[in-house]
């Protein structure tokens, strides 16, 4: 009997994730906008989003190992959507700067509740030889619904502008309809549990460096050092506004990117699934490295076209297929664990990439910091093809 690869429950999850994105989208390119018009400085936007970041990524192993200890993984998942959802109106009812922190913080808390959870629930539906396509095709909705808000965006400040609170508010209902989703959703029966409660410490998933795998150890030490070089997509939409692009065509491109993105995420996946996880790994990130070397000498719309287009086919060979390649590498016990210790780091380095690409970037120039994301990147690559030649990862 064939396998069923898009089960109910990876379906359920995909949409989900698709209207979580659709709100979160939305409000996306204009948050920079609305906390400005309500007395944030540059620097008090930059220490909000870092702290909300950091939130975040801490919070994945921690729920991740949680997930994995209780042998649950809808509550975590439903709780996180649900938190999300509420932060949006959150931030539009009051404007005091310590409500805002609070709000956005919810918003990032709640990703970091819910994704280890989620991701692990997408390895458990199906096998290794089918990784790629569930993790592509969860990608790939949840991308669309990041296409859809920021295209959503356009039309009400079209209609209304200016009306930058409203949007928060409107930014609720597609969140609704993901936590009503939620409620489809059912864990495995898991085995009863025995022994004594284990208390869990909010560090204590780093433990997990200890008991993986060497191959483990080594994927997840170039998919770090790969995050070390890269930076924020802030800074790509930096590079179109140096050469002086509206705000429009600014958010048209992001647009671009993200439908490039979403179309390509699932048959990517399935090619994955043929040729290899980690030869679609190596070609993500060296697309990635011919990108960011190439930015910082673009000038024209059809070079920055040509190059999101990359982008975007760079995005759906990595994302997805770091944590297919994961998943398969860890015991299925420890998946939430494995994931969420990965996607912690991942953060802290986001936050390390950012802040030297800014560093760059105001210190010698755009071009300089494009550039040494993009060679860095390329030295990333060579040390993964001899770990991946060595047969350590053997995912």
């Amino acid at each position: 009997m064939k396998q069923k690869i898009l089960t109910r429950t990876v379906l359920v999850v995909s949409f989900v994730s698709l209207f979580t994105d659709v709100a979160s989208e939305m409000l996306y390119p204009v948050m920079p906008v609305y906390l400005k018009s309500i007395g944030f400085s540059i620097l008090l936007i930059g220490i909000l989003e870092g702290v909300a970041e950091a939130t975040a990524g801490l919070s994945k192993g921690y729920f991740g190992n949680l997930s994995d200890l209780t042998g649950k993984r809808v509550p975590f998942v439903r709780a996180g959507y649900m938190l999300s959802a509420i932060s949006k109106p959150m931030m539009a009812i009051f404007v005091f700067p310590v409500w805002i922190f609070f709000a956005r913080t919810i918003d990032r808390f709640g990703k970091g509740i819910r994704t280890s959870a989620r991701d692990a629930m997408l390895s458990d539906e199906t096998t290794p030889e089918h990784k790629g396509k569930v993790f592509g095709f969860h990608r790939s909705m949840d991308t669309i619904g990041a296409a859809i808000g920021p295209i959503l965006a356009l039309i009400f400040l079209w209609l209304y502008p200016g009306q930058y609170k409203w949007m928060f508010f409107i930014a609720f209902f597609p969140g609704l309809v993901a936590i009503t989703l939620t409620f489809l959703l059912k864990d495995k029966t898991a085995p009863p549990f025995t022994g004594s409660p284990k208390k869990v410490g909010f560090f204590s998933y780093l433990r997990y460096w200890g008991k993986s795998s060497p191959g483990f150890r080594l994927l997840v030490v170039g998919l770090l050092a790969f995050t070390l070089f890269n930076s924020s997509d802030a800074f790509l939409l930096l590079a179109l506004k140096e050469q002086h692009l509206s705000d429009t065509m600014m958010i048209g491109v992001y647009i671009f990117y993200n439908l490039v993105y979403a179309l390509f995420s699932y048959p990517i996946g399935a090619l994955a699934d043929r040729i290899g996880l980690k030869t679609m790994l190596i070609t993500g990130l060296f697309i990635f490295a011919v990108v960011y070397t190439l930015m910082g000498f673009a000038t024209s719309l059809v070079v920055f076209g040509i190059l999101f287009f990359l982008y975007g086919i760079y995005a759906a060979c990595s994302e997805g297929i770091s944590k297919a390649l994961i998943s398969n590498m860890a015991k299925k016990p420890d998946t939430a664990t494995a994931i969420g210790f990965y996607s912690s780091l991942a953060s802290v380095f986001s936050l390390l990439a950012s802040s030297l690409a800014g560093l760059l970037w105001y210190s010698i120039g755009p071009r300089a910091m494009f550039m040494v994301s993009g060679i860095g990147v390329f030295v990333v690559v060579c040390y993964l093809m001899v770990v991946f030649r060595s047969k350590a990862v053997t995912a």
